[in-house]
């Protein structure tokens, strides 16, 4: 493997919206970033990915992009965006933005354009269809609920949307279409940032020509998985974006690729692959159901090892994966993986090493570094996001009760992620001196990035240690390059592994409350890190505690 500049950096997640606050309004902003980036310098991160942070209307959180060249104005302005990358780049840092090139927004000047003349140049840069008789073009599902199609405002057309009506997708077909994109991209890459985080990737491919598939609800539509399925040809786009953009400037790219065939991964990842790497959404996408959320089944201890090492090894020496336990899109990591009840310290501590020492590159989550929890929803008043406001009609609509459905999507809500990180115990948890766009969990009292600082036995000191094992020129080769290799891999509520490199190193965790004994194949040459103070070891077997994590040099 070709050692490239991003093998060895650790990155964090950065929701802009919910990040700091530094002008009062309620809103995180690229002001109050820059404002933090002595915290993430002192944590040890390298790349910042930052969620969207364009002009858009929000419909979707900023995923629908109304102006792909500057900056939305709750956020701050392009002078604070050019003062963030220059800041992190004396800091060592690199800057990711998001892109998003599936959709834009409706309110974006080429679908405006389209409205005004549908069978003009910008009508064909998105898909549209004569209505027929009431017919809908096809039945696929949009991700959001209800049909990809809507009335194209003014014509006899309808415009297909995968995500949200606001978002109508870009028809990657039209060569002219394409050449725009690239165009932005490369306009930001001037301006010195890192790379791409890429989101929605594998939706810019359609099966053509279009047409229905069997329906999976009693709505009569049934989800993309099935056109995703059938599309062939998402390599010819992406080999041509990678060449007249991200290679051109070495740039670090990381795609958010579902459903992409096993052959494919080289393809994606590998020594020239599409992106430098992806995200392993394995154990996020475990349990789902077509049915919806409430029907979605708990992942178990020994389901998230399962799925861990499918995917390491599905990858194998291919290319690298990035390692999530979160992000923007799903709930909070600790309260999807710990059994419930058992949230504390040393779960979470455990559940960051297991992760964070598999093979490829870590992403931390804002607030991932503090062990911060989902939070607990009263009502749909309190909801923000567009997706557990659809998922809580689909439970409805399949006979739960109110609240019944409030506790089924609470548990998958976005929202989790996106309440205000938790700087301190004052008001707001430090975050905003507003009011804050969306509740903050009352935890903040007890859960806070000022506390965890001041201690030393805290998950964020934690974190740092682990950042700083992945950095040590001591272990750093076997860590970054060395093969990963499961052990005790059927032991119950027991997840261990080697990496091997120019060391062995064997990191071992109590997946439960109860303690339980592990069986060396060899002796324990030092312990490198340890979430209890002390490690109970004879004739080579080790007694954990609950939830004790090792990483030992063997």
């Amino acid at each position: 493997m070709t050692k490239k500049w991003w093998h060895d950096k650790v990155a964090y997640q950065i929701y802009p919206k919910s990040f700091y606050d530094s002008n009062g309004d309620g809103i995180g902003d690229i002001q109050g970033i820059i404002q933090k980036l002595n915290y993430l310098q002192d944590l040890g991160i390298d790349i910042i990915w930052l969620s969207p942070c364009y002009q858009s209307p929000l419909a979707d959180e900023g995923y629908d992009i109304s102006d792909y060249y500057k900056i939305d104005p709750r956020f701050g302005t392009m002078d604070d965006m050019k003062q963030l990358i220059s800041e992190a780049k004396q800091r060592n840092m690199y800057i990711l933005m998001d892109l998003v090139v599936n959709h834009c927004s409706d309110e974006h000047e080429w679908f405006q354009k389209a409205c005004e003349d549908p069978d003009g140049k910008y009508g064909n840069f998105f898909y549209l269809r004569d209505k027929e008789n009431g017919k809908l073009p096809t039945n696929w599902r949009s991700y959001f609920g209800g049909p990809v199609w809507e009335d194209l405002p003014g014509t006899n057309k309808q415009y297909l949307h995968v995500f949200h009506k606001k978002q109508p997708d870009l028809n990657w077909e039209n060569h002219e279409l394409r050449e725009e994109v690239y165009k932005n991209i490369n306009w930001w890459l001037d301006q010195g940032i890192g790379g791409f985080r890429i989101d929605a990737i594998i939706n810019i491919k359609k099966a053509l020509p279009f047409h229905d598939y069997a329906a999976d609800r009693d709505d009569g539509l049934c989800s993309l998985s099935s056109m995703l399925e059938e599309a062939h040809g998402i390599g010819e786009f992406l080999t041509e974006m990678r060449d007249k953009t991200f290679k051109k400037y070495d740039a670090f790219t990381v795609g958010e690729v579902f459903n992409e065939k096993p052959e494919e991964v080289p393809d994606f990842i590998g020594e020239n692959g599409y992106f430098s790497s992806m995200f392993d959404f394995n154990e996020a996408i475990f349990g789902g159901s077509d049915k919806g959320w409430y029907d979605a089944k708990q992942i178990t201890p020994d389901d998230y090892k399962k799925c861990c090492f499918e995917s390491q090894k599905k990858i194998g020496t291919i290319g690298f994966l990035c390692n999530i336990i979160e992000n923007h899109d799903e709930p909070r990591g600790v309260s999807r993986y710990i059994p419930e009840g058992d949230c504390c310290p040393h779960s979470k501590t455990m559940l960051a090493a297991l992760n964070f020492m598999l093979r490829g590159i870590p992403f931390i989550y804002q607030g991932q570094e503090l062990g911060m929890e989902n939070q607990t929803f009263h009502s749909m008043k309190e909801v923000d996001d567009i997706s557990t406001i659809n998922e809580y009609q689909i439970a409805l609509d399949a006979g739960l009760s109110e609240e019944e459905a409030l506790k089924a999507v609470s548990r998958f809500s976005r929202d989790n992620a996106r309440t205000p990180m938790q700087w301190s115990s004052d008001q707001n948890a430090g975050f905003t001196d507003g009011t804050p766009w969306l509740n903050v969990n009352p935890n903040y009292t007890s859960i806070n990035a000022a506390k965890q600082q001041a201690d030393p036995d805290s998950v964020l000191n934690f974190y740092k240690k682990l950042i700083a094992l992945r950095k040590n020129p001591e272990y750093k080769e076997t860590i970054i390059y060395g093969t990963l290799e499961p052990y005790l891999e059927t032991q119950h509520n027991l997840m261990a592994y080697y990496r091997i490199g120019n060391k062995t190193l064997l990191i071992i965790g109590n997946y439960q409350k109860e303690p339980q004994n592990a069986l060396l194949e060899s002796s324990i040459k030092k312990v490198i890190l340890n979430n209890y103070d002390n490690l109970s070891e004879k004739n080579n077997t080790v007694t954990l505690k609950g939830y004790q994590l090792l990483i030992l040099e063997m």
